[in-house]
């Protein structure tokens, strides 16, 4: 099995190398447990992206949920990215990092009043409504503000994206989305409502995804609607067919992003739909593979039934195995000769699903440190204080260089916004 992250991470002798920088060195200098990005890797991870889209009227937009620091929001703001966002907090940081709101649309599924408000206020593209009632909500509060929202319709195409359940969204059970029976409706009330401009039509069907076909069944699904909706009379100038390609973690085989944009636009033109601009909604795929977490290995502990190997990281750093049972390579950032036992990769969090791996063949020693594989995506965005432990540090390799991104938590910065009691 080739690494995930190849040819960005590639193993030279015995050190493991990102972007070719040593890992073990890095994990020495900045300290355990730490997260490292290659910025080359995210570069042409949406490059890959915005090659099959040349000459088309288009807007890739970073669903930045899947990392939100301030220096990977630079990197796609520089390749000429807009953004997803789902909530006022993830607007702020696109602004924070130099970005322009009327490339941004505001998805999920619970806006509150005051986002509502925030979002009319910075001028956002356009908001991804998921339900009549917010349709109600955001017509009330532009009036209000004295600003057009200029909304998109996040249909429900009831289209089993064959993820996992936690990550399906466009399935007719999820919460996600307007269902596909009711959207010409909601398309009616949306064109009658005052202060809101229809734009758009948008569907997300899920996460991790390894297919090209359940997004062709969504977007025939969708392009259905868009003809349901101009023979209404109203208008629609984009499409957004949502984000969801997956990556390698084992052998999973996805399809490339530009195969995955070819397709779609062949089906697009093939029904007349050419004209549209077309939006999309990458997240995991732009920064997965892009980043590891390094964690430094503090005792073995071999027992009758199962090895533990516990070191530095935890589920509050990395949740996703817990979450998900998600499966991520973890390899020596050194590689060592002799015996390499089965060992359960866990961390110091009181909890019997704190594990990082389960049964994996490592020789390893205490003070050895470990690189899990694919944590760039739902990694250090899903990171936690459980326990009252300090979230990692992160670097990012700029051009083969070390520059921190994030500084690691103190203690006392845990401290800061509790109170005592009188």
């Amino acid at each position: 099995m080739s690494l995930p992250g190849a040819p960005y991470l590639a193993r030279q002798g015995v050190e493991l190398r990102l972007d070719g920088c040593s890992l073990d060195a890095l994990a020495r200098e900045f300290g355990t447990p730490l997260y490292v990005y290659s910025q080359r890797a995210m570069l042409d991870a949406a490059a890959a992206y915005q090659r099959a889209l040349v000459g088309r009227a288009h807007l890739l937009c970073y669903a930045m949920k899947a990392n939100p620091s301030l220096a990977v929001l630079q990197t796609f703001l520089r390749a000429g990215c807009g953004f997803d966002i789902v909530s006022a907090g993830e607007l702020e940081r696109v602004l924070a990092a130099g970005g322009e709101a009327s490339k941004v649309v505001f998805s999920g599924v619970g806006k509150t009043r005051a986002e509502m408000r925030r979002a009319l206020q910075a001028g956002v593209r356009c908001f991804n409504v998921e339900s009549q009632g917010e349709l109600e909500l955001l017509s009330q509060q532009a009036v209000a503000a004295g600003r057009t929202a200029r909304v998109s319709l996040r249909v429900n195409p009831d289209v089993d994206a064959g993820t996992h359940p936690y990550i399906s969204t466009g399935l007719k059970d999820n919460k996600f989305g307007i269902a596909h029976d009711q959207a010409v409706a909601s398309y009616r009330r949306a064109a009658s409502l005052p202060a809101l401009q229809v734009v758009g039509i948008d569907c997300h069907i899920g996460s991790q995804i390894t297919q090209v076909e359940p997004y062709l069944d969504a977007l025939d699904r969708l392009l259905d609607l868009v003809e349901a909706v101009e023979a209404a009379g109203i208008p629609i100038h984009h499409i957004d067919v949502g984000g969801g390609l997956g990556i390698q973690y084992a052998e999973e085989a996805p399809p490339q992003a530009d195969e995955l944009v070819t397709r779609l636009l062949q089906r697009i033109d093939a029904r007349g739909h050419g004209h549209r601009e077309l939006l999309m909604e990458p997240g995991r795929s732009l920064v997965g593979n892009a980043g590891v977490l390094l964690t430094e290995v503090l005792y073995l502990k071999p027992g009758a039934a199962k090895n533990f190997c516990i070191v530095d990281a935890a589920m509050n750093d990395l949740v996703r195995p817990a979450m998900y049972q998600a499966w991520m390579a973890i390899e020596p950032c050194r590689r060592r000769d002799g015996a390499a036992p089965a060992w359960d990769v866990v961390g110091p969090v009181c909890e019997s699903g704190d594990w990082l791996g389960r049964g994996r063949e490592l020789a390893v020693q205490p003070g050895d440190m470990l690189a899990v594989l694919s944590a760039g995506a739902y990694a250090m965005a899903m990171a936690s204080n459980y326990n009252s432990r300090a979230r990692a540090a992160e670097v990012m390799l700029v051009d083969g260089r070390p520059v921190m991104i994030r500084e690691r938590e103190r203690l006392e910065d845990l401290l800061a916004r509790d109170r005592l009691l009188p």
